[in-house]
Parts: C-alpha cells; structure tokens; sequence
C-alpha cells in the first residue's frame, strides 16, 4: 500500500471508531457543560457544580484522546497530499506513532455499553461454605483491591460486615477511574474456592463460594428514573464509634424498591439525608445492573435478583488443591497461577470476557 492508502485507511478506522463509541455526541455534551461552567451563577449550588465537574472530568477521559487522534490523523491525509518529499520521512514516523496510538485505545471499542465508562459499586457477599466463605470473601476484597491499585483507581471502603470467626460477610466498595465498570462487569456473579481448609483440625478439602455484585455507579438521578410509589424508606438507630449511646442516632436509613425487593441499607454517614442519598445512588446502581442484566427497556420491567451464591451457579472455578487452577466456566479462559490471579492479575479474564461478550 501507498503511504496516501495507509493514512487514508487509518483515518477512516479511527473515524469508525469514533462513531461506534458516540464521541461526537459526548463531544456536544462536553462543550454544553463548558459552556455552563463558564456562567457567574454556575457555582451558587455547589453541589449541583461539582456533579457537572465530574461529569466534564469523565467526559473527557472519554472523549480527548479519540478527538485527538481523529485530528491527528486528518492532518497527516492533508500532509501526504501535499506530496512534499521532504516531509515524507517525518510523516511516516507520524503515523507510525498515530498507528499505536489508536491500538491502545482499540480496545475501548469492546467498552461501548451504556454504562461502560462508568465508575463502579462493587460488593462481595460470602456464601455457602462458613467460615471459609466468610475468608473467601476477604480474599476476594483483596484481590479486587489490588487489581484496582495497580491500574491506578480510587478504592473506597462503603461499607463492611465482619464474619464471625475470620474473613468478612460482606463488603461494598466504590472504585473510580477511566472504564471501570465496563471492565470489572466481567467479575459479576459467584466465584467458587476449592482448597485445604485452615478452619478445620482434619485439613479437609472444602468448597466456598461468594457473590460479586458489579455495578455502574449512577450518580445522575435522570440516568435511572425511580418512581417514589415503589419506595419503602425506613429510619432506624445508627450506632456511633465507641458503641456510646450519646453517640446512637435515628440517621441509619434503609430502602426497599418494592417491586423487585432490592433492600439498600446505610448508616455510614452523620446526617440521615446523608445517608438517604448515598442509599438512593445505590439503588439505582442496583436497578442499572439489573436492567443490563435482564436486557430491560425500563425499571418497570425489572424483576428481582435470584442468584444465590452456592453449587451451580458459579462463574469462574479458583482450585488451590489438589491442582492449581483458575477456570472462567463462561469464557473457557484459565491459568494455572491461582496466586498470581489471587493477587490481582485479571486482566486476561477480563479481555476474554470482553471478546467472548462482544456483539451479544
């Protein structure tokens, strides 16, 4: 091929891709919300400015580095059209390097979902299995922390149940950074451990599961529309650090969204409004998984979660003894470093997942 075809042909790739992942139309959202921020009123609600300067900061992970290329790589037609000889070998080093450039990013192309560049709620709850559940999900919190460290996302700790002997019952955690969602969505369901157990005096072989709830967080309430008619709000006693009664607070707030039973419950704030809003985030984060999931069209088409985490439900099999294993039972994709996976290296099962998943 002629350098003209080469520049043309990625021109016209980066374009396509460009197309397939909205960015004109996040570009217009984008420009809208600079537009606003620019008046002398935008940050008389202060809370209603940082929502939209979040909302500009995630745009625009999203959208510069594309527009860039896109730019980029326009230029260069123009260049190789002038026909200029001396520029030639400067324009070939350019495109080499726009080349790589748009392979780095190819892979957002399997991330075009809805809810795909959103940050996400992740929660673990432990099982059938006991004790050992009860570790199995602690050993998973750590995984997803340290998978969520090394690619440089924000973890934070909502809220944590401990188990009764070792380990944790549950945990939620809120992780943020550039397509978080759409790449732990692969972790969604129940994970399966098969090892020597530390709980038992006999060593025995003992099989544990846990849940992974993986949700988009929904911070924009017009994102998920909830009737008010389908909410049961309750306020309850919240303890206070120290167990002191003068510290105990009618603050704690649980929600049921009554027509799929989804019960959202939290106490870690002060103020009960506190409370009732991050309970509200997370319903509709819920709600958001939920519609993905059952491929509804609206919340009012939603039916109640039922997987429960035990025999036959699991997704991804993680074998300590007698072998060492690590199977994904929806993608096929395995490896035999059950500790290198336990110490948050996912990022194989999660581009198999990815690829298995692609135009479903």
């Amino acid at each position: 091929m002629t350098l003209i075809d080469d520049a043309t042909t990625l021109q016209h790739d980066i374009a396509a891709a460009c197309e397939q992942l909205q960015i004109p139309r996040l570009s217009g959202e984008l420009e809208q919300i600079k537009i606003a921020s620019q008046k002398p009123d935008f940050w008389d609600d202060s809370d209603a400015a940082q929502k939209t300067m979040k909302k500009q900061s995630k745009l625009e992970r999203r959208v510069t580095p594309w527009a860039t290329l896109l730019k980029n790589s326009s230029e260069l037609v123009e260049l190789v059209k002038l026909g200029d000889a001396q520029l030639e070998a400067d324009i070939k080093k350019q495109l080499v390097v726009a080349t790589k450039d748009y392979e780095k990013l190819k892979g957002e192309l399997l991330l075009s979902g809805p809810y795909d560049g959103y940050d996400a709620l992740l929660s673990i709850h432990a099982g059938a299995g006991g004790t050992d559940a009860q570790d199995w999900a602690e050993m998973l919190l750590r995984m997803y922390s340290r998978w969520s460290e090394t690619e440089g996302f924000k973890i934070q700790l909502l809220e944590q149940s401990a188990g009764d002997e070792a380990g944790i019952k549950s945990v939620l955690l809120e992780i943020c950074g550039p397509n978080v969602f759409g790449r732990l969505k692969s972790e969604h369901g129940v994970h399966r451990l098969v090892r020597l157990s530390p709980f038992n005096s006999d060593n025995l072989r003992q099989t544990s599961f846990a849940k992974v709830e993986v949700m988009p967080l929904i911070d924009e309430p017009d994102d998920i529309e909830i009737d008010e008619k389908d909410l049961k709000i309750d306020v309850y006693r919240s303890g206070g650090k120290g167990g002191q009664s003068v510290n105990t607070t009618d603050s704690a707030v649980r929600i049921t969204h009554e027509p799929t039973g989804i019960v959202v419950a939290i106490q870690n704030e002060r103020s009960q409004l506190q409370n009732k809003e991050t309970a509200m985030g997370i319903l509709r984060s819920r709600l958001a998984q939920l519609q993905i999931q059952q491929h509804a069209d609206k919340v009012s088409e939603l039916k109640g979660p039922n997987q429960s985490a035990e025999w036959g439900n699991q997704i991804r099999s993680y074998v300590l003894h007698p072998y060492k294993q690590v199977k994904d039972l929806r993608t096929k994709h395995e490896s035999s470093d059950p500790d290198s996976v336990l110490e948050g290296s996912l990022n194989d099962f999660i581009q198999a997942y990815l690829e298995h998943t692609l135009g479903e």
